[in-house]
């Protein structure tokens, strides 16, 4: 025990190094080494017998926000970090980093982790809310036997790999030609692959793929598309096998993947009916690497890995000019209450109450001035997107009460002042939305 702590120190310390050289700007050269070195510790600690769900979060940079964009990251990092611990994940690193993967690593049986990241993938951008989405899976297996299969070598899955990928952004005869011109594959070849890479849907073509003459003699693509089948059953039990499409042609660019490998992107609204959605780019991505962590272990021992990244960029970027196409208020606080004055002199009383309301663990704030206007305090609220007004008043005062308002609906309501921590703590209640 005591020797798993310090080995669980070192990865600690080896993982401030790698975020200090980041924010450094150091060398890629000098960064890759001291990942490796970070990987390597990791790997010594060795596959638990119990569920290994792990967050990953990296430096945020220095770049400058305004309150309005940090409102939103903000909210999209909790959205993000409240799905991650509701499937159980250890949140690795205590400082303030932008948060984005999901990795669970130990020795478990097919497909259920898998199933468990898609279905974390799927929950984040249902809760988002910024439009439909596609996530489409595939497996590495089922790439390298359908090359085998067609009559690529060995030597050049890989760059063929990264032609078929391109497929989401370029037509077929572009991705053929890039194959046939730059990379010297034979046409006929390339037509073999365009039969395959061309296909996309549900359980049913995993199905048809299994009975088809050649790929189902491939021990490898075999293996995938048994997997694949297992996945659609799990993912139907989790209710979210109408987010998923079976797709040939996804191929995602890294070498370390070993399996399964999905990637979610946003769909837009099709100009005509009958039309199919058009994909308007990933929000996230991810898949199965059983072999990379063991790279990095002196003693071969293997980990197998399943994660998933969100491209929180992105989706920062669509959040904000959603807000902005819609003319929305985003909070750039997380003020439940403004404590104002509806006259003068009466500094006193704000300071008293808004010291009630922190007590009583509302979120609570106040301008810093004497004798504020009233409608400047207002125009703060709704500038801030802070919710509620408690108001102040000479009569509010004489009759014991408190004039609650509604910074959206302008309602406003007298609220006896014995009552007032109940009624706000009643109203604010409810999670905060993505605006």
């Amino acid at each position: 025990m005591a020797e798993r702590a310090a080995l669980e120190e070192l990865v600690k310390l080896q993982g401030e190094r790698v975020r200090g050289l980041k924010q450094q700007k150091a060398s890629a050269e000098l960064i890759e080494e001291e990942v490796g070195k970070l990987l390597k510790l990791k790997a010594q600690l060795g596959p638990d017998e119990s569920k290994q769900k792990f967050v990953l979060k990296t430096p945020k940079g220095t770049r400058d926000y305004s309150p309005r964009q940090m409102a939103v990251r903000e909210k999209v990092f909790d959205v993000i970090i409240r799905c991650f611990k509701r499937h159980g994940a250890e949140v690795i690193d205590t400082p303030v980093f932008e948060l984005k993967d999901f990795d669970i690593a130990g020795n478990f049986d097919p497909m259920i982790p898998d199933a468990e990241c898609l279905k974390i993938m799927c929950e984040i951008l249902s809760s988002l809310q910024i439009g439909d989405f596609l996530v489409k899976v595939n497996d590495r297996r089922i790439l390298d036997g359908m090359f085998a299969i067609c009559g690529v070598s060995d030597s050049k899955f890989r760059t063929i790999c990264s032609s078929v990928d391109k497929l989401d952004k370029v037509s077929w005869e572009e991705v053929k030609n890039e194959m046939v011109g730059e990379k010297g594959l034979a046409p006929e070849v390339a037509d073999r692959i365009g039969d395959y890479v061309q296909q996309h849907g549900g359980v049913s073509l995993v199905e048809q793929l299994l009975q088809d003459p050649k790929l189902s003699q491939n021990k490898q693509a075999l293996e995938g598309l048994g997997d694949l089948k297992l996945l659609f059953e799990y993912l139907t039990l989790f209710g979210i096998d109408d987010k998923i499409s079976f797709d040939l042609s996804l191929a995602r660019g890294l070498d370390y993947y070993t399996g399964v490998i999905y990637e979610a992107v946003l769909l837009q609204t099709p100009a005509q009916a009958g039309e199919e959605p058009l994909g308007v780019g990933s929000v996230a991505a991810g898949g199965r690497y059983d072999g990379l962590v063991g790279m990095f272990d002196p003693k071969g021992r293997k980990v197998p890995c399943v994660g998933l990244s969100i491209g929180v960029e992105r989706i920062f970027s669509i959040v904000e000019q959603r807000l902005e196409v819609l003319e929305e208020k985003v909070r750039t606080t997380e003020t439940q209450v403004l404590v104002a004055s509806a006259q003068k002199k009466l500094l006193e009383e704000r300071l008293k109450l808004v010291s009630e309301l922190w007590d009583a663990g509302i979120k609570a704030e106040l301008l810093y001035k004497k004798n504020p206007k009233l409608l400047n305090q207002l125009q703060y609220c709704e500038e801030a997107g802070i919710p509620l007004v408690a108001i102040i008043g000479e009569q509010e005062l004489k009759d014991g009460v408190i004039k609650l308002r509604s910074v959206t609906s302008r309602e406003e309501v007298n609220v006896r002042r014995e009552d007032l921590v109940e009624e706000i703590k009643r109203r604010t209640g409810q999670p905060l939305c993505i605006c």
